[in-house]
């Protein structure tokens, strides 16, 4: 190799390593460009950065999180030439509904509905989806029902579709404790104290999802803002009663529910991911790799790496949007 392949490489080097030689979660950024669109039901507020003409990626962030789950993510897609789209959810931050007797309505169907009227609204015909929690549950109804508009998708957690019926089936007892939230969520109790208490709620959530997650105070505190939102309570009640078939959602997406209750393939390219340490309740991979009928792969990401898989492990995260793109 001579001197000036020698420089060349070390210049390639450096760039791959500030793209994503850290490991860790940022301690200090959040996003402050927040765009809004209306967009079906919602006034969405979301980042928007990269070149306009790039592919483009929407990253979906979960509950009880926001959209600075993908703060260190975003520069290191569109330093690769993304468009990057990074959406409140019905519920989070600046988005809001336009009308004021639209059902706060949480159930699966509806958020996915939010994202097709969202790249309807913003004139995008396909993306990369990519998300995790609530997100990656939204992805990937959106891939299995409208697989047309996504070029590739990258789900935490892997397949995470369900329906009513499926929700009514008792699991064992450890993994019922698991889910302790969703039956507080189901009494009056549970709805009144979450409206009340539910900024140190969900930073309960924070710590038993990503239990070896050292976030700092203003790291929460950046994201917890979100959770101001008005219909922030409403949305999240609505969303796990619905599971637990305590409430019938709307007639207008019983024909999707129906669809997704017969639990339909992905056929997209996609990537699954989980972190080593993920303390929400989640499944083995083995129990749903035969559900992504495209080209597949599935990554394990270690070093005490939690729920929040995005914020905990960016580059890992950043890298498989990218590597779906090429499966």
């Amino acid at each position: 190799m001579n001197t000036t392949q020698c420089k060349l490489a070390a210049a390639a080097a450096l760039t791959l390593a500030a793209l994503f030689g850290a490991s860790g979660s940022s301690q200090a950024q959040s996003f402050t460009d927040i765009k809004q669109v209306n967009a079906g039901e919602l006034d969405v507020g979301y980042v928007e950065q990269g070149p306009a003409n790039g592919p483009v990626v929407i990253l979906l962030h979960g509950w009880p999180y926001d959209i600075n789950s993908y703060v260190d993510v975003v520069p290191k897609l569109t330093a690769q030439g993304y468009r990057v789209i990074v959406p409140h959810l019905r519920g989070y931050g600046s988005t809001r509904f336009l009308e004021p007797h639209t059902p706060r309505n949480g159930e699966p169907a509806a958020l996915a509905v939010d994202v097709i009227a969202l790249m309807d609204a913003l004139k995008i015909e396909k993306a990369t989806l990519a998300g995790y929690d609530w997100g990656a549950r939204t992805a990937n109804i959106v891939a299995a029902l409208w697989p047309q508009r996504v070029t590739g998708l990258v789900s935490v957690s892997g397949y995470l579709i369900g329906s009513q019926e499926a929700g009514k089936q008792p699991l064992p007892p450890a993994a019922e404790l698991q889910w302790w939230y969703q039956f507080y969520f189901a009494t009056e109790r549970g709805r009144i104290g979450y409206e009340k208490n539910h900024h140190d709620f969900a930073k309960l959530i924070w710590k038993l999802a990503s239990p070896q997650w050292n976030f700092d105070d203003a790291t929460y505190a950046r994201s917890a803002v979100s959770l101001e939102n008005p219909d922030h309570a409403a949305v999240t009640v609505s969303n796990y009663r619905w599971r637990l078939g305590l409430e019938q959602g709307e007639a207008k997406y019983q024909a999707l529910e129906a669809k997704l209750a017969t639990f339909p393939n992905i056929g997209v390219p996609t990537i699954t991911m989980e972190g080593d340490a993920n303390g929400a309740p989640h499944p083995e991979p083995a129990a749903y790799a035969k559900r992504f009928t495209g080209k597949y792969k599935h990554q394990l990401i270690t070093g005490g790496i939690g729920h929040n898989l995005p914020q905990e492990a960016p580059d890992a995260f950043a890298k498989a949007v990218i590597e779906v793109g090429r499966l």
